[in-house]
C-alpha cells in the first residue's frame, strides 16, 4: 500500500483545516460528476437515516428527538430498523427475537416525549414509536417512512423463505399486510386492520448477506443470488399492484442495503437486474475494518489503495451497470475501537489486544461520546486528508470514525459525482443539536 499521507490536529483546529485539505487533495470527479450546476435543477439528494426500535431504551433516543434537533427537517426517509422475518417465511410482528411490539406500537408515549405534544390516551389503536413516526411525517409532509426488514442479526431466515415463488408471494404479502397496510396483531386497545395504515411509505431489504456469510447461523445458498433477483421483482409487482388499488394512486419505495466486498456483490446480486425494480440502494460505507480484528485500520475511508472505501464501492456497483443516481452512500454515525495497542506512532495499522471499551457494546461508540474523548485532551485527532478519514490515538485506545469534517467532505463527494445521496447508521450516535446530520446537508447542499 502507499504510505499515508497524514496530518495530526488539535482539535480545536481539527474541522477548518480538514474542510480545505480534504476538497483539494481529493481525487477529482470523473465522469460520474454532477452536471446539474443550478439548484434549482438539481436532483434532490436523499438523506436517509435509520432510526433504531431498541434505541429508546438505553440510549432514551426517541422520536421527538428527530424533531427537536432539526434532523427530521433535513432528512427524505427514515428507514425503521427492523421489521422481522419469521421461521415461518412471514413478516412476524411479535413471538420472535427482534421483534418488539411494545415499542413499535403498544407503549404509551408521554406529552413530554411526543413530536406533538399530546400523551397517548389508553384507547389509541396505534401508540408507541409507529404512532410518532405518523406525527413526526404529518409535520413534515415530504418525509418517507421505511420499514427495513432483517439487518445482520435478522438474516437467518431469508433464504429459506425465498426458495420457491409461493415462498416469496407469501413473504412479500405478509410484508405489506404488516407495514403498508397496517394491520397490527391486537393488544389490548392496540392494533387492528389498518392500525397501522400510512405510517409506511416503502419496504428496505437488508438481507445480510445473499449467497454468502452473514451472522453465524444464517441460511446460505448459491441459488440465493437469484433468488434474491426474484424476491426483488415480486416486492415492485405486489407493492406497485397495491399503489394502484387505492383510490388516490401512489408508489411505494423499494430499496435494500447492499455490501461493500466484491465477492459479496458477485456472490448474491445480478445488478443490473435487481436495479430495475430498486428506486435506490444503500451502500455499505462503514465496517470496512472492525474492533474484532487483531490490527488496527480505518473503518470508513473515503479513499483507500489497495483496501476497502467508499470510492471502491461506488466503483464496484457502478461498474456492475448501477445508475449512479440511485447509489445512496452509507456513512457511519459511530466509530470502531481498539484498545491494547502497541507499535507506537499514529495507531493506526498497529496490533491491538481487542475491542476498545465503550458505552453500549465493546469495540462501538457513538459519535457523541467520541465527540466527548477528541475533546478532552487525553487523545490526539489524527486525519489522513489524502485518503478521507479521521482517528482518535491516546497511544493505548484507538477510535476511527468521521466527524462532521469527514462526512461533509463525503457529501460534496456524493453530490460531485451525481449520486443519489446519503444514509446513516444510525440517527441516535448524533448529537443532541444534529450536528453529523447537518454537515451531510450542508455537503450535499454546496452550503
Amino acid at each position: 500500500m502507499r504510505p499515508r499521507a497524514l496530518t495530526t490536529l488539535t482539535f480545536g483546529t481539527a474541522a477548518a483545516a480538514a474542510l480545505g485539505l480534504l476538497a483539494t487533495l481529493a481525487p477529482a470527479a470523473d465522469a460520474h460528476t454532477d452536471t446539474h450546476r443550478h439548484p434549482s435543477h438539481a436532483p434532490a439528494s436523499k438523506r436517509v437515516g435509520y432510526f433504531t426500535q431498541w434505541g429508546i431504551y438505553g440510549r432514551n433516543f426517541q422520536v421527538k428527538d428527530l424533531e427537536t434537533s432539526g434532523t427530521a427537517a433535513k432528512l427524505t426517509h427514515i428507514n425503521y430498523a427492523f421489521g422481522v422475518v419469521g421461521p415461518d417465511g412471514r413478516c412476524v410482528m411479535g413471538n420472535a427475537p427482534g421483534s418488539d411490539p411494545w415499542a413499535d406500537y403498544v407503549r404509551p408515549v408521554d406529552a413530554a416525549n411526543s413530536v406533538d405534544g399530546a400523551g397517548d390516551t389508553a384507547d389509541q389503536r396505534l401508540a408507541g414509536n409507529f404512532n410518532e413516526l405518523r406525527e413526526l411525517k404529518a409535520a413534515h409532509p415530504g418525509l418517507k417512512v421505511m420499514i427495513s426488514l432483517g439487518g445482520w442479526s435478522g438474516s437467518a431466515h431469508f433464504s429459506d423463505a425465498v426458495r420457491t415463488d409461493t415462498g416469496r408471494k407469501a413473504l412479500v404479502a405478509s410484508c405489506i399486510d404488516t407495514y403498508i397496510k397496517g394491520d397490527l396483531p391486537v393488544d389490548g386497545a392496540r392494533g387492528g386492520a389498518g392500525a397501522a395504515a400510512g405510517v409506511f411509505d416503502g419496504v428496505d431489504l437488508d438481507w445480510e448477506w445473499p449467497g454468502s456469510d452473514g451472522a453465524p447461523g444464517n441460511a446460505v445458498r448459491p441459488e440465493d443470488k437469484t433468488d434474491f433477483t426474484k424476491l426483488v421483482r415480486e416486492f415492485r409487482t405486489q407493492l406497485d399492484a397495491y399503489g394502484r388499488s387505492l383510490p388516490q394512486r401512489r408508489h411505494y419505495d423499494l430499496s435494500a442495503f447492499v455490501p461493500t466486498a466484491p465477492a459479496k456483490i458477485d456472490a448474491g446480486f445480478e445488478v443490473a437486474k435487481i436495479m430495475r425494480d430498486f428506486d435506490f440502494v444503500n451502500l455499505q460505507g462503514y465496517d470496512f475494518h472492525v474492533s474484532g480484528e487483531k490490527t488496527t485500520a480505518q473503518q470508513s475511508a473515503l479513499y483507500a489503495e489497495d483496501d476497502f472505501s467508499v470510492d471502491q464501492t461506488v466503483r464496484a456497483w457502478l461498474r456492475r451497470g448501477a445508475p449512479a443516481r440511485k447509489l445512496v452512500v452509507g456513512m457511519p454515525f459511530y466509530g470502531q475501537g481498539w484498545t491494547g495497542v502497541t507499535g507506537g506512532g499514529d495507531g493506526l495499522g498497529q496490533p491491538a489486544a481487542g475491542p476498545a471499551p465503550a458505552t453500549w457494546a465493546a469495540g462501538s461508540e457513538d459519535y457523541e461520546n467520541l465527540k466527548k474523548l477528541a475533546e478532552s485532551g487525553t487523545y490526539t485527532l489524527h486525519r489522513d486528508p489524502k485518503n478521507g478519514h479521521a482517528w482518535l490515538f491516546d497511544g493505548t485506545t484507538l477510535w476511527t470514525y468521521d466527524d462532521p469534517a469527514v462526512l461533509r467532505t463525503k457529501a460534496s463527494y456524493v453530490r460531485q459525482r451525481g449520486l443519489g445521496g446519503a444514509m446513516v447508521w444510525s440517527l441516535d450516535g448524533d448529537t443532541p443539536d444534529g450536528e453529523l446530520i447537518t454537515a451531510i446537508d450542508r455537503g450535499l447542499t454546496r452550503r
